[in-house]
C-alpha cells in the first residue's frame, strides 16, 4: 500500500497532466490485451478529421458516434486506455432521482437505459446488474429534505414511482440498514464493471474500423494545443497531430490544457477501496449511498453471479468516499499515485454502523482489510453541472488565442462532479452529435460553455458541508 503525508493546500487548482504511475485500481486487474500499450498505428498520424483527447467514458462514447457519422477519429490517452476516473470508480450506475431536478433525473435515467439496452443487445461482459440502490439516511435534516423531496416528485407522474421513501423499521431492517432513519429506495440503480464496458466499446471500434476510421494511441499525453491557422494542432510527447476539430474529454484533467478553467472544474481525487467481507456475512441485495458532511459513501458487494473474477468468486465490497476525513476535501489534487491515511482509515471501519453484513444480529467488525486500494481524479464543476459542448476562446487563454478570437472547431465533454456513470455517455454522444451538426440527444438548460457561466460559476464553492449540501437540493417545481 502507498501512501504518503497530506499535501498542502493547492494556491490554484489548475490540474497537471495524468501521473505516470497510478494506485493499482481493483477494475485493473484484468486488463484488456488488446488495449494495453496500444497503438494502431506505430506512429502518430499527421493529420485527423477529429483528436478526441481521454479514454473514458464521456469520450469514448463520442467517439462510437462520430465513427459511426463517417469521422475519422484519433484518440489520444496520456496512460492506459480507461486508466483515469471511469476505471477508478466505485462501479455503481445510478441515476440521480430524488436530490436532481426532474429535467436532469430524466437525462440520467435516459443514459442508464442507454447503457443498459446496450448491454443486453451485445451481451458486454461487464457484470451489468440492476439491484436497485437504498440510500440509507442517519441524521433528521437529511430525512427532513428528503420527505420534501418526494412530496415534489409526486407532482410528476414519470418519476412518482422511481424514488420512495420507506421509513418502516422491519423494512430498512431488511434492506439491511437498521441503524437508519429512513432509507430512499431508486429501483434503478445497476453495479458493473466499467473498465470492461468501455473496453468493449474501445475493442469494437478497433475491430470494426480501419486506421483512417478509429485511431487509438494510448501512453501519449496531450501537452499542449496550438490554433494554426484554421487547424488545430495538438502536441503530444511522441509528436503532433493536425486537425479541423478537437474534442477535448478529460474531465478532471481539463484546466491543464483550458487554463481558463482553472478553479472552475476543480480536479478532486477520490478514493476506494475493495474491502474482504467479515465471516459469514450475507450477501448483499442493493447497492448503497449515503451522506456525512458534504461526502457520499457508496457501496457495492461484488458476488459470485458476477462472472468477470476467474475461478473461485470474489466477494469484496467496493466502499468509496470519506473524502472530507481531511481538511480539504482532496480539492485541486490530480495526481492518483498515493493513497491518503485518513481516508484509508475512516473507509476500513466505514461500515460499521452504516450497513448490516452479519445475520443473526451478530456483532459487526469494527474495521475491514481492503485487498485493493486506489485514487481516481474526479471533475468537480463549481455550479454542479458538466460543461458539454463548444469550447470559447477564452477558455484556453492568451498563450493559444489572442483575446476575442474564436475557438473554432474546440469542443469538451467534462465535469461529471463524481457522477458521470449516468451522465458522461450521452453528454460524449450529445457533443459528438453537435460536431456532425446533427439533432439527438436534449441536454439539460446550462451545461453548454460559457464566459458568463464561467463568471457566475467563480462566485460559487463546492459543498463542504452537510447543511451546504441540502440547500442544494432542487426547489418545488
Amino acid at each position: 500500500m502507498v501512501v504518503v503525508h497530506l499535501p498542502p493546500k493547492a494556491e490554484s487548482m489548475r490540474a497537471g497532466l495524468p501521473t505516470p504511475n497510478s494506485t493499482h485500481s481493483y477494475w485493473h486487474r484484468d486488463p484488456s490485451k488488446t488495449l494495453l500499450n496500444h497503438h494502431t498505428t506505430p506512429d502518430l498520424p499527421a493529420t485527423a478529421d477529429v483528436v478526441v483527447v481521454g479514454s473514458g467514458i464521456s469520450g469514448t462514447f463520442a467517439a462510437r458516434e462520430l465513427v459511426a457519422g463517417g469521422r475519422g477519429v484519433v484518440m489520444l490517452e496520456a496512460r492506459e486506455a480507461c486508466w483515469g476516473a471511469t476505471g477508478r470508480n466505485g462501479g455503481h450506475c445510478q441515476p440521480g432521482i430524488w436530490d436532481n431536478t426532474t429535467t436532469i433525473a430524466e437525462f440520467e435515467l435516459g443514459t442508464f437505459s442507454l447503457i443498459k439496452d446496450l448491454v443486453a443487445a451485445h451481451d458486454i461482459p461487464c457484470d451489468w446488474q440492476v439491484v436497485g440502490g437504498v440510500h440509507a439516511i442517519y441524521s433528521q435534516e437529511v430525512l427532513d429534505a428528503a420527505e420534501k423531496q418526494i412530496r415534489r416528485l409526486q407532482k410528476h407522474g414519470s418519476l412518482k414511482d422511481k424514488a420512495v421513501l420507506i421509513k418502516d423499521r422491519d423494512e430498512l431492517a431488511r434492506r439491511h440498514v437498521p441503524e437508519a432513519l429512513g432509507a430512499i429506495y431508486q429501483p434503478n440503480a445497476a453495479k458493473l464493471w466499467p473498465y470492461k464496458l468501455v473496453a468493449w466499446v474501445l475493442e469494437t471500434l478497433l475491430g470494426e474500423s480501419d486506421a483512417a476510421e478509429f485511431n487509438l494511441q494510448t501512453n501519449t499525453p496531450v501537452t499542449r494545443l496550438e490554433r494554426r491557422g484554421e487547424s488545430w494542432v495538438v502536441h503530444t510527447s511522441r509528436g503532433e497531430i493536425q486537425t479541423r476539430e478537437v474534442l477535448l474529454a478529460a474531465n478532471g484533467y481539463t484546466s491543464y490544457l483550458l487554463p481558463g478553467l482553472t478553479d472552475v472544474i476543480v480536479p478532486v481525487r477520490g478514493q476506494i477501496c475493495a474491502l474482504e467481507p467479515p465471516r459469514d456475512s450475507i450477501q448483499l441485495p442493493h447497492s448503497y449511498v449515503w451522506t456525512d458532511n458534504a461526502s457520499d459513501q457508496y457501496l457495492i458487494h461484488r458476488g459470485l453471479d458476477d462472472t468477470q473474477v476467474g475461478a473461485g468468486g470474489d466477494r469484496s465490497l467496493i466502499l468509496g468516499g470519506e473524502r472530507f476525513a481531511t481538511p480539504e476535501g482532496e480539492e485541486g489534487i490530480f495526481a492518483d499515485d498515493a493513497l491518503n491515511p485518513l481516508i484509508s482509515a475512516a473507509l476500513h471501519h466505514g461500515l460499521n454502523h452504516a450497513i448490516k453484513l452479519r445475520p443473526n444480529g451478530e456483532p459487526e467488525e469494527p474495521a475491514l482489510r481492503a485487498a485493493y486500494e486506489w485514487t481516481g481524479i474526479m471533475g468537480y464543476s463549481r455550479d454542479g453541472h458538466p460543461w458539454v459542448g463548444r469550447v470559447p476562446g477564452v477558455f484556453l487563454g492568451d498563450e493559444v488565442l489572442d483575446a476575442g478570437d474564436p475557438a473554432d472547431g474546440l469542443w469538451m465533454s467534462a465535469a461529471f462532479t463524481g457522477h458521470g456513470m449516468p451522465v458522461a455517455p450521452r453528454c460524449g454522444i450529445a457533443v459528438a452529435q453537435m460536431m456532425l451538426g446533427k439533432e439527438g440527444v436534449d441536454l439539460p438548460a446550462g451545461w453548454s460553455p460559457s464566459k458568463e457561466r464561467v463568471a457566475g460559476a467563480r462566485l460559487m464553492e463546492l459543498p463542504r458541508t452537510l447543511e451546504e449540501l441540502l440547500k442544494a437540493l432542487p426547489s418545488e417545481e
